[in-house]
C-alpha cells in the first residue's frame, strides 16, 4: 500500500526557536533566535553587500553597480512621480524597504530544500509586514505634523467639500488613513502565504501521485509537477510586483504628508 505524502502546508510558517529557549527570557518574553529572525538577518546582509558592491562610483560602470543604480534610479524617479523634488530625501527609506522585501521574497522562494536548509519567508507573516506597514505610517504622521501642524487635519477634509458634509466625510476619510497601514501589511502577508501555500498542496499532489502508482503519477503528478513550474515563475513575478506596491503606496502616503491636497 502506498504511503500518503505527509504534508502539512502550514508548517513552513512555523516560528522556531534555533537553540531552544531556555535561559531566553526577559520580563517573562522569550527572546530566542528564530528561524524568521534569522532569514532577516540573512537578507540584511545579503542586501546589504548588494548595495556596497554598487558603490564604487567607476566611470564606466560594471554590472553589479548599474543593477545598484538602475534600482535606486528607479525608487528616484517613482518618488519624483508621485511626491515632487520633495520626495528626493526619501529615496534612502523607500529604497531600502523595496529591496528588503524584495530580497526577502526572492530569498524564501529559493529551491535551497534539496540540500537540507529551508528558506523561511518572514513576509509571509503579518507581524513583520505590519511592523514594516506601521514604519511607513508613523514617518507619515511625523512628516505630516512636522510639516503642517494642526493643519494636517486638512487631509480628511477634501478641498471642495461642502460645508453641511464635513461632518459625514471626515469620519469616513479618518477611518480610511487609519486603516492604511493594516491594508498595507495585509496585501504584501497575503499575497506571499498564499503562493506558498499552494506550492506546498502542489507538492503534495506530486508526492501522492509519484506513490500511487505510475498510473497516478502520470495523472496527478506530472500535471501537478508542471503547474509547479508555472506557479514558482508567478511567484518570482509577485515577489517583484508585491516589493512595488507596498514602495509605491507607501510612496503616495508620504505624498499626502508633504503636499496636503
Amino acid at each position: 500500500m502506498a504511503a500518503e505524502a505527509k504534508v502539512d502546508p502550514m508548517h513552513q510558517f512555523t516560528i522556531e526557536p534555533l537553540g531552544g529557549t531556555a535561559g531566553w527570557e526577559i520580563a517573562g518574553y522569550n527572546i530566542a533566535f528564530t528561524n524568521s529572525a534569522l532569514w532577516m538577518l540573512i537578507t540584511t546582509v545579503v542586501l546589504t553587500l548588494f548595495v556596497a558592491g554598487g558603490l564604487k562610483r567607476q566611470m564606466v560602470p560594471g554590472r553589479w553597480q548599474m543593477a545598484v543604480e538602475t534600482f535606486t534610479g528607479f525608487i528616484d524617479n517613482m518618488l519624483e512621480a508621485n511626491i515632487g523634488k520633495a520626495g528626493r530625501k526619501y529615496v534612502p527609506y523607500v529604497f531600502s524597504l523595496f529591496m528588503f522585501i524584495l530580497f526577502a521574497n526572492l530569498l524564501g522562494l529559493l529551491p535551497l530544500g534539496v540540500v537540507g536548509l529551508h528558506p523561511f519567508t518572514f513576509t509571509s507573516h503579518f507581524t513583520v509586514t505590519g511592523v514594516l506597514a506601521v514604519l511607513s505610517f508613523a514617518i507619515v504622521l511625523v512628516v505630516g505634523f512636522w510639516r503642517h501642524g494642526l493643519h494636517f487635519f486638512s487631509l480628511f477634509v477634501p478641498q471642495g467639500t461642502p460645508l453641511p458634509m464635513i461632518p459625514v466625510i471626515a469620519p469616513i476619510e479618518f477611518i480610511s488613513f487609519m486603516v492604511r497601514p493594516f491594508s498595507l501589511g495585509l496585501r504584501l502577508f497575503v499575497a506571499m502565504m498564499a503562493g506558498h501555500v499552494l506550492l506546498e498542496v502542489l507538492s503534495s499532489f506530486v508526492i501522492d501521485g509519484t506513490n500511487a502508482g505510475v498510473g497516478f503519477g502520470l495523472l496527478v503528478g506530472l500535471p501537478s509537477f508542471i503547474l509547479m513550474i508555472g506557479i514558482c515563475a508567478l511567484e518570482l513575478l509577485v515577489a517583484g510586483i508585491q516589493a512595488y506596491v507596498f514602495a509605491l503606496l507607501t510612496s503616495l502616503y508620504i505624498n499626502d504628508a508633504e503636499n496636503l491636497h
